[in-house]
């Protein structure tokens, strides 16, 4: 399994550092920018991106999927998305949670149901 380097302890990254720690090129952490939605490095007013230690972390896991398991870009993103799901299905079932039957699911279809109407008279 791919290990990852030691992260200096800092609050903010420059690409060219994020460059250094993960041996990914700058451009190609920008393509990255662009293909992966949670990858998303903040921009100082200067327009400098300031990546933080989990954008960090994400370029190595996208680089492991990439170069070492042999995912495409589009099997990265499904990876990444599908994790996401399936992290909020186990919290729910470790929950127990049944949202359908919480006392404000019905008040919430109740309000989408007039926000329809709403909108079907908007559009007369």
């Amino acid at each position: 399994m791919f290990e990852i380097p030691p992260i200096p302890d800092k609050e903010y990254f420059t690409i060219g550092e994020v460059s250094q720690i993960t041996q990914v090129p700058k451009h190609t952490l920008r393509y990255w920018e662009n293909e992966f939605k949670l990858l998303r490095p903040v921009r100082k007013s200067s327009g400098q991106r300031r990546y933080h230690k989990e954008d960090v972390e994400l370029v190595f896991k996208i680089k492991d999927l990439l170069y070492n398991k042999r995912y495409t870009i589009e099997g990265v993103k499904k990876y990444l998305t599908g994790g996401k799901r399936k992290k909020l299905t186990d919290l729910q079932s470790n929950l127990n949670l049944d949202i359908e039957h919480l006392p404000d699911a019905k008040i919430l279809r109740e309000i989408k149901e007039e926000l329809k109407q709403v909108l079907k008279l908007l559009k007369k």
